[in-house]
């Protein structure tokens, strides 16, 4: 049985259904066998926030759509629960590939909460 403790910071002006992103994570970590209590962060920010974050992090000057930053394993568990990380979604940048895939917003911030869940979880691609 998975409990999602789902932390969720966003400006007011980036309006996505939170609920369907917390089930739409919790239906992923089942899928790839996890169980317990789960933490994890999710931020939704501006051009510049992620920009400034692909500075900080990986020497890069650019807009990307998400990122993903696992906790140190010993930081990660606790008697009660296991913190996966911080996930972090451009809101103007999944605006855009909403609409380059044909997609509502929602669909696309819930393609790249997902896609940030399975990096915390290791599960990287080429």
């Amino acid at each position: 049985m998975i409990k999602l403790q789902l932390d969720i910071k966003a400006d007011s002006r980036y309006s996505f259904d939170r609920k369907r992103i917390k089930a739409s994570l919790t239906k992923t970590l089942m899928e790839q066998g996890r169980d317990g209590e789960i933490n994890i962060s999710l931020s939704v920010v501006g051009e510049r926030k992620i920009r400034e974050l692909e500075r900080k992090y990986f020497d890069r000057d650019e807009v990307t759509d998400v990122l993903s930053f696992p906790l140190e394993e010993e930081l990660a568990e606790t008697t009660e629960s296991v913190g996966l990380g911080d996930i972090v979604i451009c809101y103007p940048q999944a605006k855009r590939q909403a609409m380059q895939w044909n997609r509502v917003v929602d669909e696309e911030i819930e393609f790249l909460a997902n896609h940030g869940l399975l990096h915390l979880l290791g599960i990287h691609h080429d």
